[in-house]
């Protein structure tokens, strides 16, 4: 039989088999020969599996089919495209953590949709004044709310017939656009803390969910860090869409756009062309990739 790895917690794993009833689950091990490979099944896994006990829906993997891709953080698989969500108000956006989340999907050539949830409370110009800053960073960018349902039904649509890994920091509300989308998740969700500005680390473990035929999202645990992927400091510029047309105006075929002189993408900065933001946190990632080299 074959089934996907719907949720993996202490050394079970539970697959949703092809063509089953979208709520049946069955119990799995694996088998020794994956750790004697070194092999770790993964949230998202395609597996090949046998019934030990049907009425009790107990199995085996016996093997993981070809991954189409392979994430170390969220720990999944076979991901079509991802959906970052970032709050506009409590806790106010990150931009530097949500750049960073966009380059290490642009590293592994995965789609992402930025989604800026809790819009209802914010006023129309605040919230412009975010999402101009990403219309040209090679994602989709949504504004939702589960409080009044704005950008909802668009948010569906794109997940429509993919497996998506969805994630974010603590506190955004994904876990609320979670159970608006798929109220059987029954997922919980926490309070904000005033104090700290951040939200309770509701989801544990990463855990996929069919909401529909062939459409699966995957819910992650919230993260307030991450590490900038392993890219030559060189090549960082590539991962900036909206440096591309700027770039052919710079004197130097292969201009990094920090010290160059007669470098187009800074006459872009100074004209407000490109977001000061993207490119401060550029900057910061460059310096950070190369003192990572010195070591």
């Amino acid at each position: 039989m074959t089934g996907k790895i719907i949720r993996g917690v202490g050394g079970f794993y539970y697959i949703h088999p092809e063509s089953a009833e979208k709520d049946m689950l069955v119990e799995c091990k694996a088998k020794g020969i994956f750790r004697n490979r070194n092999v770790k099944p993964l949230v998202g896994d395609n597996v090949e599996f046998e019934m030990l006990d049907e009425e009790k829906k107990l199995g085996n993997i016996q093997e993981i089919l070809p991954r189409k891709n392979a994430l170390i953080r969220p720990a999944s698989a076979n991901v079509d495209q991802a959906v970052v969500v970032f709050a506009l108000s409590f806790p106010k956006p990150n931009l530097n953590l949500l750049d960073r989340f966009l380059l290490m999907m642009q590293t592994q050539d995965i789609p992402v949709t930025i989604c800026f949830n809790k819009c209802d409370d914010q006023k129309d110009e605040e919230i412009q004044a975010i999402v101009s800053q990403y219309r040209s960073c090679g994602a989709e960018v949504l504004v939702t709310s589960t409080v009044n349902g704005t950008g909802m039904d668009h948010l569906r649509k794109v997940l429509e017939g993919k497996t998506t890994v969805m994630a974010g920091p603590s506190g955004v509300g994904k876990s609320s656009v979670m159970n608006l989308l798929f109220p059987e998740a029954q997922m919980e969700t926490g309070e904000i803390s005033r104090k700290i500005k951040r939200g309770r680390h509701t989801t544990r473990h990463t855990e996929l969910f069919c909401i529909g035929n062939q459409t699966y999202i995957m819910d992650t645990p919230g993260f307030t860090s991450l590490r900038l992927p392993d890219v030559e400091k060189e090549d960082l510029r590539h991962y900036y869409p909206e440096f591309e047309e700027a770039s052919n105006a710079c004197r130097f075929l292969g201009c990094v756009h920090i010290n160059e002189p007669d470098c187009g993408v800074k006459d872009a900065l100074g004209k407000q062309e490109i977001p000061s933001a993207r490119y401060e946190n550029y900057k910061q990632f460059y310096e950070e990739l190369r003192q990572q080299k010195k070591y």
